[in-house]
């Protein structure tokens, strides 16, 4: 027997973003209805609210196409001239085994459920099991779009059925809504995996598996020019290189901590001559080993060990993504080992300031600096050392205050070794993510019992400061393509420049052209195809090359190439040697718009 439940609420009088969730919930309920009107056998797995809209999750007789998409727009559409209203009703955990009986994910949450009352949501004929939190009527959902069909598994887990998910955007405006629309064109036009094989950056392998990514020789060539350049970076600032190996001991991890918190996004254990291996997932045990090979004075303290090392995990299959998010990847890691809270002050300073250069070296502006804190309640996540804690995460607050940098502070976002400062960047596709971050731990140099000579000639535990700048080089170069949309400065551009002759009569002298630009080690290459001159510009500007250099008869008298800029730029004939000049200038100064 169902007892109703009053549901009316003034929408005016709820914030925003609570009016937003109950229209998006109550979108997922229409679109349900909609799906078991095109398919009365549909099973029905649940239609949550998100961030820009809603889903709800089918196992349906074949799969969804493009059109049926629109279909169920116009039933939706439908539903909410026809302003039904949502009714909440409460029944008993048998009545609902009972009215569910022929649905077996409902029966599957059901099951999760204590005996009692359980709540359900009827509009117009279609109900489904329900906690709540509607519109009054669908006449109020306000403006919304079907999107997208892809794969899920139920609950999450690949044990069980995939089903098919329908992804629904919905905002209170049809403006919003448009708006939304904008920035989902605007990041696919920005879209790294699609420019990344464009302009044959990069490129994944079924062969070779998801989230291995091969670096192909454009991207090789950035790859190469990014780890140059922050390694002269930490040269300069006193960071010692290392190399160390992509595998280590089982028990290396255990000892870390590494093994209890992160053995399932590890690759599988090797297992030879009776010692079990793993590919590492952090590089910090390997630093800690370069640390603890002799015994230190605080004179020498602090030690900064850097290295771009490479880690493995074992995303899942439907995680991976392009070069953002992949298994094997490549870090700008460093460990600096201190003596004192002081010394850590420092170091933390010193690390953000080189952020802050490097990131405006590449022009990067949206980001933002995280204070991620620890659980003190939570000791199956969290070291239980609520003393180390509160040290950490008043350390690192007074450094952001000092460098005066804004941040924020998120609970529950910690290492599980210590509190840490997150670079957080917006994504061409509107997702924030953390970019690198520096970490500061008192866990590990316990757990690897590290000490130091002291001034008083007594053995003293180190501090550590975990720290990256640039990230992995997978995940900045995506950022990168993204950011300039390709169209990488000068120092950073797979090819730099591109001599074109008019006719096969002067190639010899583009050649000539290109050598001389080579001896400035600049990234030339020379055009010989057959092709027409005008064909061999748009290839080049289709190639986002920063310059092209067009010789013919009057050029190579005048000992010059008519230049022209990428974007359309034509400056006419100059010569090579201020040609030359003018490339070596913008390189090494790493401007950011070329021609400027």
């Amino acid at each position: 027997m169902s007892e109703a439940i009053e549901s009316h609420v003034d929408l005016n009088s709820l914030p925003k973003e609570e009016r937003l969730n109950r229209r998006r919930h109550s979108a997922a309920h229409v679109l349900a209805e909609a799906m078991v009107e095109l398919f009365p056998d549909a099973e029905l797995g649940i239609g949550p609210p998100i961030d820009t809209g809603f889903y709800y999750d089918f196992r349906l007789p074949r799969s969804l196409t493009p059109e049926d998409l629109t279909r169920l727009e116009e039933r939706m559409r439908k539903s909410v001239k026809g302003k039904h209203a949502f009714q909440m009703a409460s029944i008993t955990k048998a009545e609902a085994e009972q009215k569910w009986a022929k649905q077996p994910f409902k029966l599957d949450l059901l099951a999760d459920l204590e005996e009692g009352n359980v709540t359900q949501c009827t509009h117009a004929a279609f109900t489904d099991l329900c906690r709540g939190g509607h519109v009054n009527n669908t006449g109020e959902l306000g403006a919304f779009k079907l999107m997208s069909i892809a794969g899920a598994y139920w609950r999450g887990s690949e044990k069980n059925p995939q089903l098919q998910r329908v992804y629904g955007a919905l905002f209170e405006t049809s403006e919003e809504l448009a708006e939304y629309e904008h920035q989902l064109e605007e990041a696919r036009r920005r879209d790294h995996r699609r420019i990344g094989k464009e302009l044959k950056i990069f490129e994944l392998f079924e062969n070779i598996g998801p989230g291995h990514v091969v670096w192909l020789p454009a991207g090789a060539t950035i790859r190469r020019e990014l780890q140059r350049w922050i390694e002269d970076l930490e040269i300069e600032r006193g960071y010692q290189h290392v190399i160390t190996p992509n595998v280590g001991k089982r028990e290396l991890y255990v000892r870390s901590g590494h093994w209890e918190h992160y053995q399932d996004a590890m690759y599988p254990v090797m297992e030879r001559e009776g010692e079990e291996y793993c590919l590492r997932p952090m590089n910090c045990p390997h630093h800690i080993m370069v640390f603890e090979s002799e015994l230190h004075s605080y004179r020498e303290l602090p030690i900064r060990i850097a290295e771009l090392g490479n880690m493995h995990r074992w995303e899942k299959s439907g995680q991976v993504t392009g070069m953002s998010r992949v298994r094997i990847m490549t870090l700008n890691d460093a460990h600096i080992f201190c003596a004192d809270e002081a010394m850590v002050e420092s170091e933390v300073e010193g690390v953000l300031q080189l952020m802050e250069h490097v990131y405006g070296v590449l022009g990067l502006k949206n980001y933002r600096y995280r204070l991620s804190l620890g659980d003190r309640n939570n000791t199956e996540k969290y070291v239980d050392n609520p003393p180390m804690w509160d040290m950490g995460e008043n350390l690192l607050r007074r450094v952001l205050n000092k460098v005066g940098l804004e941040y924020y502070e998120a609970a529950d976002e910690a290492a599980f070794y210590g509190p840490k400062i997150d670079v957080q960047f917006q994504t061409a596709q509107g997702k924030d993510e953390t970019l690198v971050t520096v970490q500061v731990d008192f866990h590990l140099p316990n757990q690897f019992q590290l000490e130091y000579i002291g001034e008083d000639g007594g053995r003293h535990r180190p501090i550590i400061v975990h720290r990256g700048v640039i990230s992995t080089l997978e995940r900045m170069t995506a950022l990168l393509i993204e950011e300039y949309e390709g169209n990488f400065p000068l120092w950073l551009s797979p090819v730099q420049a591109v001599v074109i002759p008019i006719a096969d009569r002067h190639i010899e002298y583009a050649e000539e052209v290109a050598k001389q630009l080579r001896t400035a080690r600049l990234r030339v290459e020379v055009d010989t195809r057959g092709e027409r001159m005008n064909a061999k510009i748009r290839d080049a500007q289709v190639r986002k090359i920063p310059y092209m250099l067009v010789v013919g008869d009057r050029e190579a008298e005048a000992k010059a190439a008519a230049l022209r800029v990428r974007g359309g730029g034509d400056l006419g004939a100059v010569p090579v040697t201020e040609i030359l000049e003018r490339l070596r200038r913008e390189r090494d100064e790493k401007v950011l718009t070329v021609g400027g």
